[in-house]
């Protein structure tokens, strides 16, 4: 069986859609389509921006979105999967590749969603860490007898779990958890704290947006981050869509239920690589290849 997976934040780089913008008249429509509905030139970003520009939440999301998304759309009749899922982000990508929402309600939705997160990041000062090297149980048993917010955000594959929380707990986790065997705890360069209780009140304001949106049944299952299990129906869907912001993103777990529902190929859409390499780290042998137009 075949899965298509989509990246989340993180995967930008300077020229990423460039050559889709080149090479298809349908690209071209919706990437303008994309700058008449948010306001601003997001393809002149994405083309030629600096790094600092590309990496502000409200750009970043909008724009891994829609490199995946326009992707997907230009593949057409060569898009055939079985079941698909998104690392964070990656999860508007994938339910809007596989039609449960249409490409200009998902774009919306992606785009309140930055700036929700944008605006909690600024409320509360916090960040991330990348604890390699020990078990998700030990790093969960650290970051529960922490003093203040710090939690489990993703969990990405064996021996590699990203934490979340106030920047004093991550200080704290980290030398706790180096202590502990740790191969390394890394704060990441990031503007907050993302999958943590610290991003309620921007799944608040998207909880309204993403109930307002109409959602229809797909073309195949959709694992989600929340639940790391296949799901099909719309008001199923959209709840654990709601969840995802303050929600540990299950990703290890997703793909372990995927290899057993009878997933054989992996293929990535979007910008890099990121994917491919997590799905190696659960098993050498799947077929992994980036989504290229033939």
């Amino acid at each position: 069986m075949k899965a298509y997976v989509f990246p989340g934040q993180g995967a930008q780089f300077t020229g990423m859609g460039k050559d889709l913008f080149d090479n298809s008249e349908l690209a071209k429509s919706l990437f303008k389509r994309a700058n008449d509905s948010l306001g601003f030139d997001i393809t002149r970003i994405m083309f030629e921006g600096e790094k600092e520009e590309l990496t502000q939440t409200k750009v970043t999301q909008p724009a891994i979105f829609l490199h995946s998304v326009i992707l997907a759309k230009v593949l057409a009749s060569q898009f055939k999967a079985d079941m698909v899922a998104g690392h964070s982000l990656g999860e508007f990508s994938a339910l809007v590749a596989a039609n449960y929402m249409t490409f200009d309600d998902g774009l919306k939705l992606v785009y309140n969603r930055a700036l929700a997160m944008q605006k909690a990041c600024e409320q509360n000062p916090s960040t991330m860490a990348a604890i390699l090297g020990l078990e998700d149980e030990i790093v969960e048993e650290v970051c529960q007898n922490i003093n203040g917010v710090v939690v489990p955000a993703n969990y990405n594959c064996p021996g590699q779990l990203v934490i979340s929380g106030s920047n004093e707990a991550i200080a704290e986790a980290c030398q706790q958890l180096t202590d502990v065997g740790a191969r390394r705890a890394l704060q990441l360069p990031v503007g907050g704290a993302f999958h943590s209780p610290l991003m309620e009140p921007a799944q608040i304001e998207l909880a309204e947006a993403i109930e307002c949106t109409p959602f229809k049944e797909g073309d195949c299952p959709i694992y989600q981050n929340v639940t790391a299990k296949a799901e099909t129906n719309p008001e199923k869907i959209k709840s654990n869509l709601i969840k995802q912001l303050t929600a540990s993103v299950k990703w290890t777990q997703t793909m372990k239920h995927m290899q057993e529902d009878g997933l054989t190929s992996v293929i990535e859409v979007g910008p890099g690589k990121v994917l491919q390499g997590l799905f190696k780290k659960i098993d050498r042998t799947l077929e992994t290849k980036s989504a290229q137009i033939l």
